[in-house]
């Protein structure tokens, strides 16, 4: 149970960071620390779903999971302002 919820920890930090940087690389200041763990968090599903789609593996580990959460919540993000501006 322990090791569960420190994979839930990191999952959120992952995340958040994740969020962050991705607000940075699309010229945003995001949408607020709890959105941007969000992004974050779902960037990485999305990431890890479109990496798998076209066969590309960042390999596993802290790394690897960090940049297929960064580059998920990049695309989640310009999706989300492709919304938001129209």
């Amino acid at each position: 149970m322990e090791l569960m919820h420190h994979g839930i920890i990191l999952g959120l930090i992952i995340g958040g960071v994740a969020g962050w940087l991705a607000g940075l690389i699309m010229n945003g200041t995001g949408f607020g620390v709890i959105v941007d763990i969000l992004v974050g968090i779902v960037g990485g599903v999305v990431g890890n779903w479109l990496f798998t789609k076209i066969g590309i593996s960042l390999g596993g580990g802290l790394l690897g999971t960090l940049l297929t959460a960064v580059i998920g919540a990049v695309v989640l993000l310009f999706i989300i302002r492709l919304f938001k501006r129209g």
